[in-house]
């Protein structure tokens, strides 16, 4: 079981940059997926980005090229780098967690996150 409490979220103009945080209860550094997912008004809820164990990323084709997943080992903490946002990324983001694995996990997108945050709202004006 992980904890993990985001903040970072806030209103922003498009074309501008945010950065969101998730800090996680424990290590997070081996053998676990992390992820951000996004849900805005009315649509499903969308992965965003995850982050192996060995830090190989991986991207939706909506934020591809605009936003950045990292992970600090040493603080327990997943980054979110948001830049050049557009209104379309106005939603409520979600940091998630799975694991611990008894192996490295690929993190596929749709894998099964058993952990969830509370939420930081990211709205963004035209």
């Amino acid at each position: 079981q992980v904890q993990l409490v985001e903040s970072g979220g806030g209103s922003v103009q498009a074309g501008g940059s945010l950065r969101l945080s998730c800090a996680a209860s424990r290590s997070t550094s081996s053998n676990f997926c992390m992820a951000w997912f996004r849900q805005a008004p009315g649509k499903e809820r969308e992965e965003v980005a995850s982050i192996d164990s060995n830090g190989k990323q991986m991207y939706s084709d909506s934020v591809k090229g605009r936003f950045t997943i990292t992970k600090d080992n040493n603080r327990n903490t997943l980054y979110l780098q948001m830049d050049s946002l557009k209104p379309d990324d106005t939603a409520i983001y979600y940091c998630a967690a799975a694991g611990p694995y008894p192996w490295p996990p690929s993190c596929q997108p749709g894998w099964d996150y058993k952990n969830w945050g509370q939420g930081t709202q990211v709205t963004v004006s035209s």
